[in-house]
């Protein structure tokens, strides 16, 4: 792990809960090791896990409305030019906007638990105007069994949360095939009741 991550973990944790929130909103290094040393925090008495759980929820809850109301005010042209910012680039857009189109509103929270499409896929939910709380219920859905996991992770590895992503991959690989099978079951429910209409 780079020095750069480990200074930037550093500042962080000297802001508790907010600092836990906050490396989640601004999404400068992977919620992964944001949460996993919000574990190793809680393993040293720093902070509660409830609290770690309140903060780490709020702050990728407030990064994901960041990005739909980008989508929403924004469209897809705002974000081509200025997504770099924020790590999302051109082909992660494509991506979930494919994904958007294909399985509607309901993989705002099975597409949380897949890499590169996490993120992005809060973009053409905005640009699509999908319900503002609709949004916000499906994506705090799918951040709060995130965030136990990664917390719980990080506070059994204690001192080695550095290894959170290896550690966390016996558990992600179930979650995210639980996520998939979820949302072709969505799919499937929605399609045959629009055949049924």
């Amino acid at each position: 792990m780079t020095e750069f991550i480990f200074s930037v973990l550093d500042f962080l944790s000297q802001l508790g809960y907010f600092g836990i929130a906050l490396g989640l909103m601004i999404e400068v290094i992977p919620s992964e090791f944001v949460l996993g040393y919000g574990g190793y925090m809680i393993s040293l008495g720093k902070i509660n896990f409830v609290g770690a759980v309140i903060a780490g929820t709020i702050g990728g809850t407030l990064a994901q409305l960041f990005l739909y109301w980008a989508g929403y005010y924004g469209g897809r042209p705002f974000l081509e030019k200025y997504g770099k910012y924020v790590l999302i680039k051109k082909k992660h857009i494509d991506v979930a906007e494919h994904w958007f189109e294909k399985y509607g509103v309901g993989v705002i929270f099975t597409a949380r638990f897949i890499p590169v499409v996490r993120h992005a896929i809060s973009i053409p939910a905005g640009i699509a105007k999908m319900s503002a709380l609709k949004f916000t219920l499906y994506t705090v859905a799918a951040i709060i069994p995130w965030t136990i996991l990664f917390l719980v992770l990080g506070k059994t590895l204690g001192a080695n949360w550095s290894h959170i992503k290896e550690a966390s991959q016996p558990y992600v690989m179930p979650i995210l095939i639980a996520a998939v099978v979820l949302g072709v079951i969505y799919f499937l429910i929605k399609k045959t009741k629009k055949t049924t209409d």
